[in-house]
């Protein structure tokens, strides 16, 4: 929420708390894809930039695909009108998420090279580029865990110097996370999003 509706709870909790809850109630019968793919829609006709990225990231952490988004607002266009739509696709791009990109948006998950095993040591971790993806990669032993260098939260991207030791920090909100297990440990509640790994050739690959 908004600083400015953090502020109407604190004080006028007791009157916007049916509000809330009649909105929690109109969508119970709604799977969670459903209800957050509607949600982004009706934030793209009232043009509310903060209100779509929160209901597009959260869309995105309930399992909608990028094309899913995708088609919803261009399925809404006799509501929404062009206009619209390219004010939603405007901010898509400024918020710069690898799976919106033309080259992920409509490709299969594939495996791709991340780095030669022998450019990181056991316990070390680092923040690779990998195209159009960046990633840190943690080593324990043999095993490597590969995250996205987006944080969870809003989606920004996370410098290599937001990494000290094994400990990741979002510098926008302060959301910290281990990376030895992808798990948040300060701020937030959501995970950083892992890749499936593997070794071939000497070099550690991830899926997407």
């Amino acid at each position: 929420m908004s600083d400015a509706l953090d502020y109407l709870v604190a004080v006028r909790g007791d009157a916007l708390g049916h509000y809330f809850k009649f909105l929690k109630d109109t969508g119970k019968h709604l799977d969670p894809k459903t209800r957050n793919l509607i949600s982004v829609i009706t934030k793209v006709y009232v043009q509310t930039e903060g209100g779509f990225k929160q209901y597009l990231l959260r869309a995105l952490r309930e399992g909608c695909t990028p094309m899913e988004i995708i088609d919803a607002l261009l399925m809404a266009f006799p509501a929404l009108g062009l206009a619209k739509i390219v004010w939603a696709a405007e901010i898509l791009l400024e918020m710069d998420l690898p799976e919106f990109k033309p080259e992920l948006i409509n490709g299969l998950p594939q495996w791709r090279d991340v780095m030669a095993v022998s450019d990181i040591a056991d316990g070390e971790a680092k923040r690779v580029d990998c195209g159009t993806r960046s990633v840190f990669i943690y080593r324990e032993g043999d095993a490597y865990r590969v995250y996205d260098s987006h944080c969870p939260h809003q989606r920004a991207d996370m410098p290599a110097e937001a990494l000290d030791g094994c400990t990741l920090t979002c510098p926008r909100h302060g959301w910290k996370f281990d990376i030895t297990s992808g798990a948040c440990i300060g701020k937030g509640k959501h995970p950083l999003e892992v890749f499936e790994t593997r070794v071939a050739d000497g070099r550690v690959q991830a899926l997407w």
